[in-house]
């Protein structure tokens, strides 16, 4: 089923109390016209708690890549595949996104990278800065893009890190690395404590301030591990992203709006194709769990059996996700 087009959706529910009470006033027409012609075909149970959210996994799971313990996945070494070759298999790697963490008296909240507004240029001056204490350590620093930075070395090898996703505008304290290694684990947690150190009263910060912009005080860590073995290429699903943001701010008025036109558009199409006899996948993901859908062939006994059967409907599902 490698040419059967996927949809996989992230933050599709949220056990959240606003996000239940818009879902019971959301029409997604499509969506369950869908559902009521796909068959459930597996789910991924986990706890929010889990370092790596469904929707990592379940994209890890279509593209035949391997997860470690906490369903930890390392995507910047998958990344790096075509750069590097056979490169990437001698590093562990990871990827280093500059962050602000607020600090108030009980809580270490990150809040949401993209408020920075990081450039290129000021992300590429933001690097240079920090990447002789990195080196440190071992650290080699690549810039990729201004939210995120390439990161090889040891000290990434057996770790486990949590999703940016996991983080944004939460505790950070429940979520910190941890490493196999206990020193790696040190080196790690140490190293965002000098960066911390080092960008409090840094002059760039204060240009920054001048500016109207937020405080870069420290990093997050993730896609961290070794790459033992690449897998073959395999086709990659649609990942709409819409809900996202509204969802890490628990915006369900913009969520639900996110989710109308996907509605329209991505679950539209892949609606009209499986009406039209075509195959399809479509993966669910909430904070928790997924689930995955398929259509089948169905014999005249499953077919009789759906006519008088109710048809699954979103509303009836989110509360699984």
């Amino acid at each position: 089923m490698s040419d059967v087009p996927h949809l996989l959706i992230p933050f599709a529910a949220s056990p959240s109390p606003g996000c239940q009470q818009t879902l019971k006033e959301l029409p997604l027409p499509h969506l369950n016209r869908l559902l009521a012609r796909m068959t459930l075909a597996g789910t991924d149970v986990g706890e929010e708690t889990d370092f790596a959210p469904p929707h990592e996994r379940a994209l890890a799971r279509a593209l035949g890549l391997p997860t470690a313990k906490n369903g930890i996945t390392p995507w910047a070494a998958w990344q790096q595949r075509h750069l590097r070759g056979e490169a990437i298999r001698s590093k562990a790697w990871a990827y280093i996104t500059p962050c602000q963490w607020h600090v108030s008296t009980d809580h270490v909240t990150m809040l949401d990278p993209a408020d920075l507004q990081l450039t290129p240029f000021s992300s590429r001056a933001l690097m240079d800065l920090l990447a002789p204490w990195f080196a440190d350590d071992g650290i080699e620093l690549i810039y990729d893009e201004p939210m995120r930075w390439i990161a090889s070395g040891d000290v990434f090898e057996g770790v486990s890190a949590a999703s940016l996703d996991r983080v944004i505008q939460r505790d950070v304290r429940s979520w910190m690395p941890l490493a196999d290694n206990a020193e790696h684990t040190r080196a790690i947690h140490r190293l965002q404590s000098e960066m911390q150190m080092l960008l409090y009263t840094h002059p760039l910060n204060d240009a920054r301030a001048e500016e109207g912009l937020p405080p870069v005080n420290t990093f997050w860590m993730h896609g961290a591990g070794r790459l033992a073995t690449v897998p073959s290429a395999s086709a990659a699903p649609l990942v709409p992203s819409g809900l996202r943001d509204a969802a890490l701010r628990e915006d369900w008025k913009q969520w639900a709006a996110q989710w109308r036109e996907l509605d329209a558009g991505a679950v539209a199409e892949i609606e009209h194709h499986v009406a039209a006899g075509g195959k399809a996948r479509l993966t669910l993901c909430g904070e928790c769990s997924s689930m995955q859908f398929e259509t089948a062939e169905r014999g005249f006994g499953q077919k009789l059996k759906s006519l008088f059967s109710r048809p699954q409907r979103f509303l009836d599902l989110q509360n699984k996700l």
